[in-house]
């Protein structure tokens, strides 16, 4: 709760960061910022992180009785993303005309260059296990019939008896 109405409600930041962005997308790049919020639900969690909407291109009208005519969309894409999405572009067009509430969109232009800015955290690293914990964790998960179920629950006690610092006897 970053704001507050004149009323002395509290509002959310992400109400006052799109009250601001949103005319500003919308005058630079064609877009709305409720779009490039919801695109993993357009797109899908799979095309969603290694792509995004970037612009809108409204096709110039010379005057007010030319006919409307779709836009194109322009998306970035990283690497193999690129060709997942060309194959999708006919469910993607329809997804994001069903978004906006009218035929906007006609063609999607996909334009490769990198996406994502961070790579993600490290992945931390862990204190080998002691014989003592070792023994423990196998004597915890040896009735457990699946393979698989008993490999994964060692992992996870591995990660996190890993994470803590060792009792010193």
């Amino acid at each position: 709760m970053a704001g507050r109405t004149p009323y002395g409600n509290p509002v959310p930041v992400s109400d006052l960061a799109t009250k601001i962005l949103d005319p500003v997308l919308r005058k630079r790049a064609g877009i709305s910022i409720g779009l490039v919020q919801s695109w993993e639900e357009i797109a899908g969690p799979r095309l969603a992180s290694r792509s995004r909407p970037e612009k809108i291109q409204w096709p110039r009208r010379l005057h007010e009785d030319d006919p409307f005519e779709p836009a194109v969309l322009v998306i970035a894409c990283e690497g193999m993303a690129a060709l997942h999405l060309q194959h999708e572009t006919g469910e993607i067009i329809n997804r994001v005309n069903a978004f906006l509430g009218f035929t906007a969109i006609g063609r999607i232009r996909i334009v490769q260059k990198p996406v994502t800015t961070d790579k993600g955290r490290p992945k931390p690293t862990f204190r080998p296990l002691t014989v003592a914990e070792q023994t423990r964790l196998s004597n915890t998960v040896e009735l457990i019939e699946d393979d698989g179920l008993r490999a994964s629950l060692e992992r996870l006690g591995a990660t996190i008896l890993g994470e803590r610092k060792p009792k010193t006897p």
